[in-house]
């Protein structure tokens, strides 16, 4: 685990997105570190853009307001980059995970990106459609999230997905976002 990290996350009402920062810090947790994960809404509605948060830590955190300078910026529905400013507070360092079928190079360049900040992209709605049948890219975005930062490992990422998914899917629903979450994985690229 790093030592401490702030994640932000964009996405829309429907997607997932605050589900995905709650497991992702339920991972973090299980694996021996100090998290936090909250969501902030507008308009309470489906498909309206949301953000949500993660802090991780190998030390408490005594912060509690949003995060400001993200080092990591998830970013779950690429039609926000259009919306929103996804890049506000990004640090030189920052690593951007973008779910989208474009390559790497194609949203650094609509990001404006620095050379010193990463770039991943991953299908994490075509993955998911594929997985469990529902363009739904939280389950791809984690394991994408495990393979960019490194905050947690695969293992432990997918059992905190079978015990987050557990309370309310049947096995079939479980077993596809597991796949997914290994498939994101696996099929995140960096450029």
């Amino acid at each position: 685990m790093a030592k401490a990290i702030e994640i932000r996350w964009h996405g829309r009402g429907g997607q997932g997105t605050v589900t995905a920062a709650k497991v992702l810090a339920d991972a973090c947790l299980s694996g021996g570190g100090y998290v936090q994960a909250f969501p902030e809404y507008g308009p309470e509605r489906a498909g309206a853009p949301i953000r949500a948060f993660n802090r991780i830590s190998e030390s408490v955190i005594r912060m509690y307001g949003p995060v400001l300078k993200p080092q990591v910026i998830c970013i779950a529905d690429a039609t926000l980059m259009d919306a929103v400013n996804v890049s506000e507070g990004a640090p030189d360092d920052a690593i951007y995970l973008v779910n989208t079928s474009k390559e790497p190079k194609e949203i650094r360049e609509k990001l404006k990106a620095k050379d010193s900040q990463k770039v991943f992209t991953v299908d994490a709605s075509k993955i998911a459609i594929e997985s469990f049948g529902r363009p739904m890219p939280n389950s791809s975005m984690l394991g994408a999230v495990c393979k960019a930062t490194n905050v947690v490992t695969m293992d432990t990422m997918v059992e905190n997905v079978v015990k987050s998914f557990g309370k309310k899917f049947a096995q079939k629903i479980i077993d596809g976002n597991t796949n997914a979450t290994k498939r994101g994985f696996e099929e995140v690229k960096e450029g």
